[in-house]
């Protein structure tokens, strides 16, 4: 699998000293990966995306599900291949969500877990917990939006070490959601499209419960 096509690499982007390889080394380039996740209009999911390169070239997509007993999304390769499944626990209080490898849910095949932080927040806190780390005392990635949810930022562990970023973006399309995705250089970009996916819905959630209250 090639690279997505990236014109020029951002010097100011910190260059890990190895990939940060969490789905597989075919998803860590060498160089900053600036990504483009779309919201599909007129499907009967609303957890459907395209993610794009810098070109439009199609490198991943998202399925959502409806009417299933939890939420559930899908990340697809661009040849059409599950290589993610990300659940969603049913009842719990920290919004806990889980990613398996393909379209497995077996313990197994578990890549990471995803919770809030707290309980209680004003501004939406992450953990992600890779499967290795069975004793989760520290996380190994945590995930930051900003006070009006239009940027996020994911660092490594308790750091200040940012691996990606992410900005949301005012279309002129009605009804278009998207944002820019930035993946620093040697960092999982499949991981960080799967913790992007996950972000969305759950900020998705919170402006849903806000407008009926």
């Amino acid at each position: 699998m090639a690279y997505p096509y990236q014109p020029q690499s951002d010097a100011s982007a910190p260059m890990l000293p190895l990939p940060a390889t969490i789905i597989g080394p075919q998803y860590c380039a060498p160089y900053q990966l600036d990504l483009t996740v779309v919201k599909k209009l007129m499907t009967t999911s609303d957890g459907n995306f395209s993610v794009t390169d810098v070109n439009g070239n199609v490198v991943f997509e998202v399925k959502g599900f409806r009417f299933t007993l939890q939420d559930r999304r899908l990340l697809l390769d661009d040849a059409g291949y599950p290589i993610i499944t990300l659940r969603r626990k049913i009842v719990t209080m920290h919004d806990r969500w889980k990613a398996y490898r393909g379209e497995s849910t077996d313990k197994k095949d578990l890549i990471f877990t995803l919770k809030r932080s707290s309980l209680i927040q004003f501004t939406t806190k992450l953990d992600v917990y890779l499967a290795s780390n069975t004793k989760k005392h520290v996380c190994d990635f945590k995930i930051q939006c900003s006070w009006l949810k239009q940027s996020c930022k994911v660092y490594a562990g308790e750091s200040n070490d940012i691996v990606a970023m992410m900005h949301t973006k005012q279309s002129n399309l009605i009804g278009k959601d998207y944002c820019i995705v930035t993946v620093y250089p040697n960092v999982d970009y499949a991981f960080i499209v799967a913790l992007i996916v996950i972000l969305k819905k759950i900020n998705a959630d919170e402006e849903n419960v806000s407008l009926e209250d």
